[in-house]
């Protein structure tokens, strides 16, 4: 199977849902052929969350016994000692604390199934939401013509025939991570499915009532082989029965954009079509005010992060838990010293959060000296540590058998801090 085998292509065609609907019986035809063969056997699957609005780590895991950073935080900080009247965070290792939002993981953590690293971010220095997504997204932080994203380059990197499900966004457009020649799939629900027009679509119909009526007004060629593929990909979905979907081993995901995204990512990988890379969003993490401790701003973004990533891991159980490695990112971190709204401000290192069978867990990653100013990047911020492509290329090298960082990260050269085992 070569690259025209695609269901979305740049010029061709993408699906996006648009209700809460069931998945329309017409596509119910041709699934089952494809079952046996070795495209839908389990694959090593690769899950990242983008945390839009830059998560403040120093919240999220905090250094709870650092004076200074006590100091910095007269109305935010957090102690892990137990207090009959205050929320405490969760002692990790007598120095780092959870936010006790993340409680979810907790069991985790002790499980030595989650790693956390600390003082990860990239070496631009943009505080500006829209540059620094982009630099990650593209894995290219000093390079802004970058056409690819360092997920589709990773796509690329796989050299195995894969199904039309092989990346995955449930977003309603393309990830930045996502863009490039190779091909991926965005959409918002399993449900329901409609064409979205782009250039390559001029002349045709639009008002046709099926997919069938709109491949039936396709030219020879290109578009007409990608329509194809895009009718057996439909086809194939139709196993999957959202609107009646129970989760597995009673897990309970949050009724959130980010809790529906995983509950559908993790159907993707229970009825094995092919699933490589899933990617999803998480909000609300631009905590410029009102920030809060145990509840607030970050409380709720926590607790939905926490709680979807656990019942996603829960959903898909023992049987998929050793294919499947999740990794969240966000943009930047937060500020060290709490502003005048009860907030913090765009800073430069935050954390991220890597959950697998075969992750070394159970650490907290990252060189985080005392927060005194003269540590501070800029006296203000948390000094970014850990260059965010060690930790992408070595999870991606590691899960998805990836080997040219090189091409993945280019321009980058550096070492892996050894969290995935193998």
């Amino acid at each position: 199977m070569n690259n025209r085998r695609t269901f979305i292509k740049s010029g061709a065609i993408a699906v996006f849902g648009i209700s809460l609907g069931g998945v329309p019986a017409f596509i119910a035809r041709a699934a089952e052929q494809y079952r046996n063969t070795i495209l839908f056997k389990k694959k090593k699957v690769l899950i990242c969350i983008f945390q839009r609005g830059a998560m403040d780590g120093l919240m999220a895991v905090s250094p709870f016994t650092d004076e200074y950073f006590k100091l910095a935080r007269p109305t935010l900080f957090m102690s892990a000692a137990k207090d009959v009247k205050k929320t405490s965070l969760i002692d990790l290792d007598g120095k780092f604390g959870l936010h006790p939002s993340f409680a979810a993981f907790d069991s985790l953590f002790k499980n030595k199934q989650l790693a956390i690293v600390h003082g990860i971010g990239s070496p631009n220095n943009t505080r500006s939401h829209f540059d620094a997504q982009d630099y990650m997204e593209s894995g290219t932080p000093f390079e802004k013509g970058n056409q690819s994203g360092w997920l589709n380059r990773a796509i690329g990197l796989m050299g195995h025939d894969a199904t039309p499900f092989r990346a995955v966004s449930m977003t309603a457009s393309s990830p930045r991570s996502l863009y490039g020649y190779n091909p991926t799939i965005s959409l918002s629900n399993l449900q329901d499915f409609a064409i979205r027009p782009n250039r390559n679509m001029q002349g045709m119909d639009l008002s046709a009532q099926s997919f069938e009526d709109l491949y039936d007004q396709t030219t020879s060629g290109l578009f007409k082989e990608t329509s194809k593929e895009t009718f057996e990909a439909v086809d194939m979905l139709s196993k999957v029965n959202v609107k009646t979907y129970q989760p597995a081993n009673g897990a309970l995901y949050p009724t959130t954009k980010l809790g529906n995204s995983l509950k559908q990512l993790a159907q993707l990988i229970k009825v094995d079509v092919g699933l490589e890379i899933g990617f999803a969003e998480s909000t609300g993490w631009d905590t410029h005010f009102n920030q809060g401790t145990d509840r607030g701003g970050f409380a709720k973004s926590a607790t939905d992060l926490g709680d979807s990533i656990a019942a996603f891991w829960t959903d898909i159980g023992e049987a998929y838990q050793d294919e499947v490695t999740v990794m969240t990112m966000t943009e930047f971190g937060r500020t060290v010293k709490q502003n005048g709204s009860g907030g913090t401000d765009h800073g430069r290192a935050s954390c991220n959060f890597i959950l697998g069978n075969n992750v070394n867990g159970g650490i907290v990653y990252g060189d985080i000296k005392p927060l005194a100013i003269e540590n501070l990047e800029d006296g203000r911020d948390l000094a970014v540590s850990t260059d965010f492509r060690s930790v992408f290329s070595e999870v991606a090298d590691k899960q998805l058998l990836l080997n040219n960082d090189a091409l993945l990260f280019p321009g980058w050269k550096g070492d892996h801090l050894k969290i995935m085992k193998g």
